[in-house]
């Protein structure tokens, strides 16, 4: 019988919130963690400017999780990076931190490493895993330690696989491949009390969901996005190619650019070039200037129609979880 994510992470409700570049804080993952789901910090956490050394980055992480530690005892959680270049040596000093600060959770994106996830679980940390939705890294990942898989579709924001296969063709793959060993969540499109449901009844242990907890009031999304968020749905969203597969993005000036960049054939390493890749994502959804920047949101937007509190949008999931 496999676990319940509850049980594995030491939360009360199965729900993780994603952690999205340039768009937490500690003020935003405290008032999720608050609810029982867990809040976790993403990169550049509370920040509007990348720091330049190793140091500042964990020190201004480091405050963002006494911020979030201040406002709930609950567990919080760390997104880290450390199989791809250039995020790779923040890894180590960010364990440090995530230890002394009593962390409880990283969530890993990207190559699957072993040998991160024994290093983060002897001091304690739990590992969530969220790659590539495949057979091969799946058992790769729960072979190496995983305690928790996330299992991605096509419908996600951010950076969606590479594989377009959608999310509800993807949560019975991957339970499937489990097979009861750690909990699954389902990742993509969850963004009420129907899609929790419905994830539920395909095997999924709980929710992995970024651009529900976007549309709340707590969170840093600038305020005209989300008004543009929620006036819009999925068939609204434009689509290109960028490194390593697609993207996503509510129309906007350079958007529309990227797009046209796409039909032209011009190749995936200029168009991220144009799309100012992190920077890109900072301008456009913290900033809120889509001429300089894009604004990737999920195909779950369909089914967000107003701005809550992060504990109503935790409630609606938690009705369809619990009637699933």
């Amino acid at each position: 019988m496999v676990k319940s994510v509850t049980e594995v992470l030491g939360i009360q409700k199965p729900i993780i919130q994603g952690p999205m570049n340039w768009l937490t804080n500690g003020e935003f993952v405290g008032a999720i963690s608050k609810t029982g789901a867990l809040g976790v910090l993403g990169i550049n956490a509370g920040q509007t400017e990348a720091a330049t050394t190793i140091d500042r980055t964990i020190e201004n992480m480091r405050k963002e999780v006494r911020i979030a530690k201040s406002i709930t005892n609950n567990p919080i959680g760390i997104n880290v990076v450390p199989m791809v270049e250039g995020f790779d040596t923040y890894t180590q000093p960010m364990l440090e931190m995530m230890v002394e600060e009593g962390v409880e959770v990283a969530v890993m994106v990207g190559q699957f490493s072993k040998e991160w996830t024994q290093k983060f679980k002897a001091n304690g940390i739990k590992i969530v895993y969220r790659g590539a939705p495949t057979v091969e890294v799946t058992n790769e990942a729960i072979e190496g330690g995983a305690d928790v898989i996330v299992a991605t579709g096509f419908d996600e924001g951010g950076t969606v696989p590479d594989q377009v296969i959608g999310t509800f063709s993807i949560i019975p793959l991957i339970v499937d491949v489990a097979k009861g060993r750690v909990p699954v969540l389902a990742a993509g499109g969850i963004t009420d009390a129907r899609t929790a449901k419905a994830a539920l009844a395909l095997g999924a242990n709980g929710i992995f969901s970024g651009t529900a907890f976007l549309a709340s009031k707590e969170s840093p999304l600038a305020d005209n996005i989300k008004q543009q968020l929620i006036a819009s749905n999925a068939t609204d969203m434009l689509f290109y190619r960028t490194v390593p597969a697609y993207y996503r993005s509510l129309p906007g000036l350079l958007p529309y650019k990227l797009v046209a960049m796409d039909e032209s054939g011009e190749s995936r390493e200029a168009i991220l070039q144009a799309s100012g890749g992190g920077n890109g994502m900072r301008d456009g959804m913290l900033f809120g200037n889509l001429e300089k920047g894009y604004a990737s949101v999920g195909l779950g937007i369909s089914m967000i129609h107003q701005i809550s509190p992060v504990k109503t949008i935790v409630d609606q999931f938690m009705q369809g979880i619990m009637n699933s």
